[in-house]
């Protein structure tokens, strides 16, 4: 297959190129591909000719979303819509990454992938968006709370914090399934490949707070965990643009339906990654 990725330089579009192999990858981000510009994506799609495309791109800063709302929707959901125009012109198989942030956050108990979304930030909407412009033959893969060896992310922010404190407060009210990018890329990859249809939520497995999960980056690094204290989202007292789901578990429902392997729970990834990082 030729495999076309796009956002190849981010973390999850890093960490996903390796895993193409023996297949011909053609792996682009800006300034070689401006994925907004239609002219520019069509162009490459009838050039380049893949048979699946990973999009990977994304504007993930929530709250820069909040103002830069075209901004936002431009490359999470316009930009999306492109592709799927390529990918229809060409015969290709599109697979894109979705969010967390498309639901509110408000449910008891663990999303799956028929729970009615309710974003309630511009980031979700415009994620969510992307999920409508991808189209029913498209994969869509939902995650949350992505770490991984490349680029920015809480595992690399709470070792630096680690390093530089005493003591670290996380808000123990917010609640996800960490998701590993060596987890969550081999799951994304055998999706596009198969090129199987419809929306799949991938994460690990093991949910816990942002509190319960500096502590156990703490484990992984070796530091004495009773280091990281908990606090509510109203103690924090940080005023965020955009408002944070409490409840952002999502169920691997289709994975598991469908027969296919579930994810491990993310403290064997996540020590493997500390040990890298460290």
């Amino acid at each position: 297959m030729k495999i076309l990725v796009t956002g190849s330089k981010g973390q999850l579009g890093t960490e996903i190129q390796p895993l193409l192999d023996p297949h011909e990858v053609v792996a682009v981000d800006l300034p070689e591909l401006d994925i907004t510009d239609r002219a520019l994506v069509l162009g490459a799609m009838h050039e380049i000719k893949p048979d699946v495309v990973i999009n990977c791109a994304a504007i993930t800063a929530v709250d820069l979303c909040e103002t830069e709302v075209d901004l936002a929707y431009s490359v999470n959901a316009l930009a999306v819509r492109h592709l799927a125009e390529g990918c229809r012109a060409t015969g290709a198989h599109l697979a894109s990454v979705s969010t967390d942030y498309v639901f509110d956050g408000t449910k008891e108990g663990p999303y799956n992938e028929w729970d009615d979304p309710c974003p309630v930030s511009v980031y979700g909407r415009s994620k969510l968006a992307g999920e409508i412009e991808a189209g029913p033959e498209a994969t869509v893969v939902r995650t949350a709370w992505v770490c991984g060896e490349y680029g920015n992310n809480m595992v690399k922010t709470i070792l630096r914090l680690l390093g530089e404190h005493d003591t670290l407060t996380f808000v123990d009210d917010q609640v996800g399934h960490p998701t590993l990018t060596s987890d969550l890329a081999p799951v994304l990859r055998d999706l596009a490949i198969s090129k199987r249809p419809g929306l799949f939520h991938v994460t690990n497995q093991g949910a816990v707070s942002w509190f319960e999960f500096a502590r156990e980056v703490a484990k992984a690094s070796g530091a004495d965990p009773s280091r990281v204290n908990p606090c509510s989202t109203e103690e924090l007292g940080m005023d965020y643009p955009a408002p944070r789901p409490a409840n952002s578990v999502l169920d691997n429902m289709a994975l598991r339906l469908s027969g296919l392997p579930e994810t491990r729970d993310f403290r064997e990834p996540l020590a493997e990654l500390v040990a890298r990082l460290t």
